[in-house]
């Protein structure tokens, strides 16, 4: 989705052999960051000493029938990702890593997740590249699909390592490495509020949404609302500096406390206008890049309700931020979670295809550095006025900093909009989409489902397609 010890795992200098299973089931969330849960893993090897190249996660497909299209999306998105970046994958690994569902034991998920094994298997043969292993780790317990040998592999499984017992973890401690938990504790800290607490939060969301649409209509509105945002963000973001995230035990709900709901609403609103967010974005580095990422996580949170779509602003800015910053797993967490929530959200595929890729955030810090260096230059600190070409409607550009201005324009409407169910309890049938670049070191995180956004504005409050 960056270099940071936490995420990137030993380095190449630093060469550590695995041998079998055992070591490899141990290795996985040192090669993530964290550990997987739910999901199914690909790393490609090179070389006739299988040299770890690129990684790839998607969360299992909860239906079987969408196992072998998935399967075929993945070996393809995996071996091409691996030739642009690197070079053509000689073997792949796998891992299947699913705890069991309720009441059914460790040993029956492993035998319910073998079709996939093998459709894995199968997809990334017909590209002609072997899959050397397939390993299934569920309930502290993993087995090898590949190994027929129930004396090395049985059938009730062998346990995994204790913590910080093998050679992988001693090397990542000599390196400095973490692993932060699970995939799943990393994307609550993401995940809009569930609780008593987010009926306030949508109350105020929708009232500063009602009123919010009536100024900005007006194009000096627009500019106004877009002014406000900024100062507000940049007063939150110097109240939660002022509180470090080190000297509180719960910093997640620390910070939660020091915004209000009416607070929270009224930048979330803002944010959705591309240029506003273009702005905030500038604050990536140095002694910004912190208090901003804690307030895009809390006002990710806050995105409640039918209001879920809205979070695809603020997490792709913590997915920007993490990036930015050297935490490769956190921002693909962030950003798998902003595609998630709306999958045509242009600022986020850039980012995530760009980190997936292993790209140098640099060119885009220095971009958004020459923003503002401009700005300050000019003397003025207010949002860019309208462009010649810009209707003096509130239709906003589409569009990131790493585009170009002369981008494609997707044009909203005003008028109300039913509530929409939020993106992670809609089913779908249709076989998840897998970007094709959704390849790296380090392991992306490719998202399924989601709503579609379309540049609305209505009673809810208004977005800009981006």
């Amino acid at each position: 989705m960056n270099k940071h010890d936490e995420t990137t795992g030993p380095s190449d200098a630093q060469q550590i052999t695995l041998r079998g299973p055992a070591e490899l089931a141990d290795a996985l969330p040192y090669l993530m960051g964290f550990h997987p849960n739910d999901s199914v893993v690909m790393v490609a090897l090179h070389g006739g000493r299988g040299r770890f190249g690129g990684r790839l996660r998607l969360g299992i497909p909860p239906e079987p029938e969408e196992w072998g299209p998935v399967a075929d999306q993945l070996a393809r998105s995996l071996i091409e990702g691996s030739e642009r970046r690197d070079s053509r994958p000689d073997a792949i690994v796998v891992f299947l890593c699913q705890d069991p569902a309720e009441g059914e034991s460790a040993p029956q998920a492993m035998e319910r997740l073998r079709p996939l094994a093998q459709s894995l298997r199968t997809a990334c043969g017909a590209l002609d590249v072997p899959v050397l292993e397939v390993l299934c780790i569920s309930d502290g317990r993993y087995w090898s699909y590949c190994c027929p040998d129930d004396r090395c592999c049985p059938a009730e499984g062998n346990p995994l390592a204790l913590p910080g017992t093998t050679v992988m973890a001693a090397a990542a401690a000599f390196a400095g490495i973490q692993v932060r938990g699970s995939l799943k504790d990393m994307e609550v800290r993401l995940t809009p509020w569930d609780s008593a607490a987010a009926q306030e939060q949508e109350r105020a969301l929708d009232s500063a949404g009602a009123v919010l649409v009536s100024r900005i209509l007006d194009t000096d509105g627009r500019r106004e609302v877009a002014r406000e945002t900024l100062v507000l963000a940049r007063d939150l973001m110097e109240r939660l500096g002022s509180v470090p995230a080190e000297g509180r035990s719960v910093t997640d709900g620390g910070d939660d406390s020091l915004i209000t709901s009416e607070e929270a609403a009224a930048v979330i609103l803002g944010l959705q206008d591309r240029e506003t967010r273009d702005r905030v974005a500038e604050w990536m580095e140095g002694r910004e890049a912190d208090s901003a990422l804690r307030l895009w996580r809390a006002l990710a949170r806050r995105c409640v309700g039918p209001y879920v779509e809205h979070s695809a602003a603020p997490l792709t800015l913590a997915g920007w931020v993490s990036w930015s910053t050297g935490d490769e797993a956190g921002a693909r967490v962030a950003l798998g979670l902003a595609l998630r929530a709306d999958p045509d959200y242009t600022f986020a595929q850039l980012l995530h295809q760009a980190c997936n890729q292993g790209l140098d955030p640099e060119t885009l810090r220095r971009c958004l550095r020459g923003e503002r260096v401009l700005r300050d230059r000019h003397g003025s600190d207010s949002p860019p006025r309208e462009r010649a070409d810009d209707s003096p409607s509130p239709r906003h550009r589409s569009g990131s900093p790493a585009q170009e201005r002369g981008g494609r324009r997707v044009e909203g409407r005003p008028g109300r909009r039913p509530a929409r169910t939020p993106a992670g309890k809609r089913g779908r049938k249709a076989a998840p989409r897998v970007a094709r670049s959704s390849v790296a070191r380090s392991g992306p995180t490719a998202s399924r489902g989601g709503v579609r956004e379309t540049g609305r504005l209505g009673h809810r409050g208004a977005r800009s397609r981006d």
